[in-house]
């Protein structure tokens, strides 16, 4: 295998990785890819941990409690000189590449843990990095926190920058949250509701509620307990899991992950009114018809994500740190390396092929234009590495499919009923599934830049 960095950092990352996961590292030629025409897309979304600890202790977190035990060996914060140099190498980045926009998020550990007037310094500093090199980008921030340090004053601060905030939370009710406890066991709901009823008074700041999925609790108790705190979007996430840690109530062919969202789904989809939206639901509604997804767990766009830890080290999406020690390591570190060699490097290079990164099941499969192959992390096994399907493989067939057919009993219904405008063009109200999924279609248009999507899965949708 050849690479295109092989310096005394990056090796040893390197020969972690040949060990563990064999696809794509002892497998993928990146010089060869590159020879034959292959040519890599920029990274998009920067992750900057600007803290690596935690005010909180929940007993599933991926950072602290699973494979990778890194963040022992990180410095508590990131220092002002390696967020100057962050915002550099960003800067040089976009400019090289021409970008529009970057994406920042700020994460952790719990990134409030910084004081109020030195939240939005990192912000701050890749805005200023653009302005003289890359004028044209524009920049978007976010900040994803447990809520539970969240006040009027670190509120003001983010809002005044221009920073958005998402919020980590396992359900709208005490009881979803018995997992969410401090450094001494006490429950961290309390301080984190209060968090959310202050960001809900401020909509132009609240970028949505992210909630893993929780086989031990209602689905549509915990979806309806959320929307309490009126988030714009909930984002329901399957729990990183893998072939060798396999999920909780993993036992195939039963699909109790599938059953859990589709529940959700029929509640959200029925409702007479869109009450906020649903981020894996959209996304399948939207590759459904053909359109490019906006997130890495779904569909065939290429990964476009960094993540800059605290040392200044670039590393992997960390859900990679699910899979084993070190899964995101790339060994480089934004003072001796700029983002093009991150591209090169063969983790986020195989997670750029699509369609040709999959398993053989996977690629034959009809679902594979909106399934993606899972997860990226969700694909791991020891000793073998990320060429295998999801974990969640059954899971997603379910889901997927029942969602196709909702959509086409929404076109079968309308198609049956009056058409949209009578003779005088006066328009008929539509049923409100299908009102949903147009406006579903329309947002998901909106959120993505010009460029042709892909053609839509006959076998599921049609």
């Amino acid at each position: 295998m050849r690479q295109t960095d092989t310096s005394d950092a990056v090796l040893p990352s390197l020969r972690n990785h040949l060990v563990h996961a064999p696809w794509p590292y002892a497998r993928l030629d990146v010089a060869a890819l590159r020879a034959a025409g292959h040519r890599p897309h920029p990274v998009r979304q920067f992750v900057l941990k600007t803290r690596s600890r935690c005010n909180l202790a929940c007993t599933y977190c991926y950072v602290y409690e699973m494979a990778d035990q890194g963040w022992r060996a990180q410095p508590a914060a990131m220092s002002p000189a390696t967020t100057a140099r962050a915002a550099d190498r960003i800067a040089e980045h976009a400019a090289a590449h021409d970008l529009t926009r970057v994406d920042l998020v700020l994460h952790g550990g719990e990134p409030l843990l910084t004081a109020p007037a030195e939240l939005a310094a990192p912000v701050d500093a890749v805005r200023a990095a653009l302005a003289r090199t890359s004028p044209r980008t524009r920049v978007t921030a976010t900040v994803q926190t447990n809520g539970t340090l969240l006040t009027r004053g670190r509120l003001g601060a983010l809002a005044a920058a221009g920073i958005r905030v998402g919020v980590s939370l396992d359900g709208g009710l005490p009881a979803h949250n018995a997992r969410r406890v401090d450094r001494g066991g006490r429950p961290g709901f309390g301080a984190a509701a209060r968090g959310l009823r202050l960001l809900a008074r401020h909509p132009e700041s609240y970028a949505g509620v992210l909630c893993v999925v929780d086989l031990a609790q209602d689905p549509v108790e915990t979806y309806e307990s959320l929307l309490d705190f009126a988030p714009p979007v909930i984002g329901l996430l399957l729990p990183l899991a893998n072939w060798n840690t396999p999920p909780p109530g993993h036992r195939p062919p039963r699909t109790p992950y599938a059953d859990w969202l589709v529940a959700v789904f029929e509640r959200w989809w029925h409702d007479a009114a869109l009450r906020t939206r649903i981020r894996i639901f959209e996304e399948i509604i939207a590759l459904l018809l053909g359109l490019p997804a906006a997130t890495e767990t779904l569909g065939l766009a290429p990964a476009a994500t960094a993540v800059i830890e605290t040392d200044g080290g670039i590393e992997q999406a960390d859900s990679l740190k699910s899979a084993y020690e070190g899964a995101a390591a790339t060994g480089m570190t934004v003072e001796s390396h700029g983002f093009d060699a991150f591209l090169d490097h063969p983790g986020l290079a195989a997670r750029q092929l699509g369609r040709e990164a999959l398993a053989e099941g996977c690629r034959a499969c009809e679902l594979v234009e909106v399934c993606g192959g899972g997860h990226y992390p969700h694909r791991y096994r020891a000793a073998e590495g990320f060429r295998q399907p999801s974990v969640y493989c059954a899971d997603l067939q379910v889901l997927i499919r029942h969602i196709a057919a909702a959509l086409r009993q929404a076109a079968n219904r309308q198609a049956a009923e009056q058409p949209a405008t009578d003779r005088r063009g006066v328009e008929r109200p539509a049923t409100a599934d299908h009102r949903a999924a147009e406006q579903q279609a329309a947002d998901q248009r909106a959120a993505r830049p010009a460029g042709p999507g892909r053609a839509p899965l006959r076998a599921a949708a049609s």
